[in-house]
C-alpha cells in the first residue's frame, strides 16, 4: 500500500488480494486500488464491490483538505454550531480568555473551526455511549481549545505548554 499526496490508501494488487484472503469480512467497497479492472480480473470475484480505480486529482492539496473538511459526517447541529462562543464560555479567569483567544484565532487562520466542531461532536457521543478515551498524548496537550472541548485532561496553562508545540 503507498499513500497518495492527499494521504489516501492506495492498494495495489497483491494488497488487496492479501486483505481478502485475511480478513475476508472486511468491506473494500471504497478502496482505491491502482489498478480495480486488472484485480476484478486476475481473481474473478463478483463478491468484491465498487472498487475505485485510482485517479489522481487535479486539485491542490490545499484545495483536496479543504474539500475533505467540508464533507465531515456530523450531524447539522454541529456544523452550525458556534465553537468558538462554547470554548470561551468555558473559561472561568481573564487568563484562560486571553489563552483561548489566541488559539481560537490560530486555529481560524489555519481554517480548523469545522475540524474543531467535530471534536466537540465525537467528544459528545463517547460520552453518551460511555466510550473511554486517552487523557492526552502527544503535542496535543499544548492546546487549551482541545483541553476545554474535551479531548484531553491535561490543562495547558497549568503546566505552561506552549501552544506552538502543537500548531506550529
Amino acid at each position: 500500500m503507498i499513500a497518495n499526496k492527499y494521504g489516501q490508501p492506495v492498494y495495489t494488487e497483491d494488497d488487496l488480494f492479501d486483505l481478502y484472503m485475511c480478513k475476508p469480512d472486511q468491506t473494500l467497497k471504497r478502496a482505491i486500488v491502482s489498478s480495480a479492472i486488472k484485480f476484478d480480473d486476475h481473481l474473478e470475484l463478483d463478491s468484491i464491490p465498487d472498487l475505485v480505480e485510482h485517479v489522481t486529482l487535479q486539485l491542490s492539496v490545499e484545495e483536496f483538505d479543504q474539500i475533505s473538511q467540508d464533507n465531515w459526517l456530523m450531524p447539522d447541529e454541529y456544523r452550525n454550531f458556534d465553537i468558538a462562543k462554547f470554548v470561551l464560555d468555558q473559561c472561568t479567569c481573564e487568563t484562560e480568555l486571553q489563552r483561548a483567544g489566541k488559539e481560537l484565532l490560530m486555529y481560524e487562520k489555519r481554517g480548523m473551526f469545522t475540524l474543531l466542531q467535530y471534536m466537540k461532536y465525537l467528544v459528545d457521543v463517547m460520552r453518551s455511549n460511555n466510550i473511554v478515551w486517552g487523557v492526552g498524548r502527544g503535542s496535543s496537550v499544548a492546546s487549551f481549545v482541545l483541553f476545554l472541548i474535551g479531548i484531553h485532561r491535561i490543562n495547558s496553562l497549568y503546566y505552561d505548554l506552549d501552544i506552538e508545540e502543537f500548531l506550529k
